[in-house]
C-alpha cells in the first residue's frame, strides 16, 4: 500500500513539475515575442514636428497576394492576353476613356496625399533620390533597336522618374498595368487616394505605416539592426493622408493572428485598399489603438 502511494505521489510530482516546466516555457516565449517601438519612434518623431506620434509599425507592409480565387478567376479568363497586357484591352477594363486625362488625374492625388514636390526634369529625380534616367538594358548585338524616348512635360517627367517608370513606353500603359495587377487589393483607380497609396507600395519595399493624432504616415525605413550593430537607419515619410479623410479601418487577424494583421482602409473619396501588416501581437495592439476613434470592425482581443 505505501509503494502504491510512493509510485501516486511520484507521478503527481512529476505531473506537476512538467505542468510548471510548460508554464515558465509559455512565460520565456510571451516575453521573446514582446516588442517595443520606442527605436523607430525616436527616428520618426523629429520628421513630424507638431504631431503626436502614436505608432510606428515594426515591419514592412505588403501589398496582400492573397484573394486567390478573384486571381485565379483572372488568370483563366484573361492567360492569354496578360503576357502582352494589350493596352485598349487594359483601358476598357478599367473604363480609362482618355489615357492621357487619366495620367493627369493620377498625377493629383500622389501630389496631395504625398506631398511629392514635382520638380522639373532632373531634379525630380534627384528629390526622390533616383537615378537621372534609366537606361534601358542593352540586347544583344543582332537585336539592337533604336528606340527615342517619349516626350513628357517637366511634371510628368519628375513622376515617371520618382516611380522608376521606362522611358520608352507611354505612362498609361504602364499605370495601367499597375492597376489591373493589383485591381483585387485595391478599388481599381490609380486616380484615388488608395491608388497614390498603392503607387508607393509597388515602388518601395520595407514601407510601415505610422499613425500620429493629425495624419497617416507611409514611411520609408529598413528594418530593425541586431542589438549588436549601431542603427544608422534615416526613415523618410514617402506618403500621408489626414486622418478627417480616413472613411473607416476595418481589420482582422487571419489564421496566422499571431504575426499576421490585415486591414481594409477607406477613403473618403471611395477608395479602400488591403494591406497586410506582418506584425506580432504587441505590434497589432499599438496600431489598433493608435486608430480605436476611427470607424470601423476591429478584432476580438
Amino acid at each position: 500500500m505505501a509503494g502504491e502511494r510512493g509510485r501516486l505521489g511520484r507521478f503527481t510530482d512529476a505531473v506537476l513539475g512538467g505542468a510548471r516546466a510548460a508554464r515558465d516555457k509559455a512565460r520565456e516565449l510571451r516575453d521573446e515575442l514582446r516588442t517595443s517601438d520606442e527605436p523607430e519612434r525616436a527616428l520618426v518623431a523629429p520628421l513630424l514636428p507638431g504631431q503626436e506620434l502614436r505608432y510606428v509599425g515594426l515591419g514592412p507592409v505588403r501589398v496582400p497576394q492573397t484573394h486567390k480565387a478573384g486571381r485565379q478567376l483572372s488568370d483563366v479568363m484573361a492567360d492569354e492576353f496578360v503576357d502582352s497586357l494589350d493596352p485598349k484591352v487594359l483601358f476598357g477594363l478599367l473604363n480609362i476613356v482618355n489615357p492621357v486625362v487619366w495620367v493627369d488625374a493620377v498625377l493629383t492625388p500622389v501630389r496631395l496625399a504625398a506631398g511629392v514636390l514635382l520638380l522639373p526634369g532632373k531634379a525630380g529625380a534627384l528629390a526622390a533620390g533616383v537615378p537621372e534616367a534609366a537606361e534601358p538594358e542593352p540586347a544583344p548585338p543582332q537585336q539592337r533597336v533604336q528606340r527615342d524616348p517619349i516626350p513628357l512635360t517637366e511634371e510628368q517627367e519628375a513622376f515617371r522618374a520618382l516611380f522608376r517608370l521606362s522611358l520608352y513606353r507611354p505612362l498609361a500603359e504602364q499605370l495601367a498595368e499597375i492597376a489591373y495587377r493589383r485591381r483585387f487589393v485595391f478599388s481599381g483607380d490609380l486616380a484615388t487616394l488608395a491608388g497614390s497609396l498603392l503607387l508607393f507600395l509597388e515602388r518601395y519595399n520595407g514601407t510601415p505605416l505610422a499613425v500620429t493624432d493629425t495624419h497617416l504616415h507611409l514611411l520609408r525605413m529598413g528594418p530593425r539592426p541586431d542589438a549588436d550593430r549601431p542603427d544608422r537607419r534615416q526613415p523618410r515619410v514617402l506618403w500621408s493622408v489626414r486622418r478627417d479623410r480616413v472613411a473607416r479601418v476595418d481589420s482582422e487577424r487571419g489564421a496566422t493572428g499571431l504575426v499576421q494583421l490585415t486591414s481594409t482602409i477607406v477613403f473618403d473619396d471611395g477608395s479602400w485598399i488591403r494591406l497586410t501588416q506582418p506584425a506580432l501581437r504587441d505590434d497589432q495592439s499599438r496600431f489598433l489603438t493608435a486608430i480605436h476613434d476611427l470607424p470601423g470592425q476591429r478584432p476580438q482581443p
